[in-house]
């Protein structure tokens, strides 16, 4: 089975470890060794599903094999915010990467544009994030704590705001009949505290976090 996932460093393994993002793609080997799957891994810090856009468009005009899958993850970098510009001027209105109409609008076409290739997309929901852990490495360079939590309300709204952005790829993929992977489901089940589970930046998934990605995934493998 051939697999290509587009997403943003959640997909591409990055960790944070004493200060420094690294790679860290063992589960998606751990795929690919177990499961005799083929991974191109198409997936960039940073990105958000606008920039992920080209790519898929170019891939889409290619010749596949049937059978083969698209995997989606996109939100957590399109919820984002310029938080020094809030930092700057918190009673100044302030829109993230991708507001909400743009973001549903992009990933249909992802979507329509997938299945025109032939291949079958796969929508992933968003592991959850640590609002504390998240402010605090946001302002470690110097930028105004008290600015933002007093642009946001209170410092869970950044939990909130990113869920919904989970949320709504979860309702592209039911209103599209496109099959999805509950990652938040299997992050949120999993038992362990989100300190466990996410890097000291409160968004990527530590190591053990990303032993859940393995295993949502084997599963969804194993059930299809």
């Amino acid at each position: 089975m051939k697999i290509t996932l587009y997403g943003d460093s959640i997909l591409k393994g990055v960790v944070l470890e004493d200060g420094k993002y690294r790679m860290d793609r063992r589960w998606e080997q751990r795929l690919c060794d177990e499961y005799g799957l083929v991974i191109k891994n198409s997936s960039h810090f940073g990105s958000t599903i606008g920039k992920a856009l080209p790519l898929i468009r170019r891939d889409s005009e290619k010749d596949f094999e049937a059978g083969e899958i698209a995997v989606l993850e996109f939100g957590g970098n399109d919820c984002d915010y310029d938080w020094a510009a809030i930092s700057a001027d918190p009673d100044r209105s302030h829109d993230c990467k991708t507001p909400p109409a743009l973001f549903r609008r992009q990933y249909r076409e992802a979507v329509e544009l997938i299945r025109r290739s032939g291949r079958c997309p796969v929508i992933l929901t968003l592991p959850p994030i640590h609002s504390l852990r998240y402010l605090q490495f946001i302002c470690r360079n110097g930028l105004s704590r008290q600015s933002i939590l007093r642009w946001l309300g209170d410092v869970e709204a950044i939990c909130r705001w990113q869920a919904a952005y989970s949320d709504m790829a979860l309702e592209i993929a039911q209103r599209e009949g496109v099959r999805m992977l509950d990652l938040r489901g299997a992050f949120l089940r999993d038992g362990r505290s989100l300190e466990e589970l996410l890097c000291a930046d409160g968004i990527h998934p530590s190591r053990l976090g990303q032993g859940i990605i393995f295993d949502a995934a084997a599963a969804a493998i194993a059930r299809a």
